[in-house]
């Protein structure tokens, strides 16, 4: 086999494998996403079954805090509560152990922004 090809089959392998690692599928609210009011959970669709291991919330600059309780269980859906929430930038960063022992982390961030009603015109 040539070295253009052995490359060419690692640059495969490499790419593959880096798919097959868990990944967050979609969050509620959405990443980017803007929303009227304190949403009362979280939830996170992974790739695949995954075991969370880390789940926080952080509002700007002000000290991340840890959601939870954590599900027990590895699963493709997780849902946690939070607590209320008031208008901001919130950041949830999340840590989760896959089904091949593999450790992967992200974030998705969303803003609460509640529609506020102006007085009419005179």
């Amino acid at each position: 086999m040539s070295i253009r090809r052995a490359l060419a089959a690692a640059a495969l392998l490499a790419a593959l494998s880096a798919q097959a690692h868990t990944h967050l599928s979609m969050s509620m609210p959405a990443d980017k996403s803007v929303v009227m009011k304190s949403p009362d959970h979280v939830m996170l669709t992974f790739s695949e079954e995954a075991k969370v291991t880390s789940l926080t919330l952080q509002k700007g600059s002000e000290k991340a805090q840890t959601l939870g309780p954590l599900p027990a269980k590895a699963s493709k859906d997780v849902m946690v509560m939070l607590p209320p929430l008031v208008p901001g930038e919130y950041v949830v960063n999340w840590r989760v152990s896959g089904e091949d022992s593999h450790i992967m982390s992200g974030k998705f961030a969303f803003t609460v922004a509640p529609m506020v009603m102006s007085a009419p015109a005179k």
